[in-house]
């Protein structure tokens, strides 16, 4: 067995454990993003949010939006997709 079967059989075990404990998996992602974010001075928090999402829909634990769609203030993507009405920019980008 090479190396990459070893990745891949470890790959395969940790989409296993979230899809039965969708739960823990994303307490675990969030807490990952949050250290990142903690030892970066929250720097890099878009691009930490972004793998966030992007593990999150990997793994299938939560529900997928469309492609493009950026969530609203309050975590639902507005019409067509977009950011909701109430959206405001973020104060930390220049």
């Amino acid at each position: 067995m090479g190396f990459m079967d070893s990745v891949k059989g470890l790959v395969n075990k940790g989409k296993d454990y979230a899809s039965k404990n969708p739960d823990k998996a994303d307490q675990f992602i969030e807490k990952v993003g949050d250290q990142v974010d903690g030892r970066t001075g929250g720097k890099y928090t878009q691009h930490v949010d972004k793998a966030q999402d992007a593990a999150r829909q990997h793994l299938g634990t939560t529900d997928n939006p469309a492609p493009g769609a950026q969530p609203g203030p309050g975590g639902e993507p507005g019409p067509e997709g977009g950011p909701g009405p109430e959206a405001q920019p973020d104060p930390r980008q220049p």
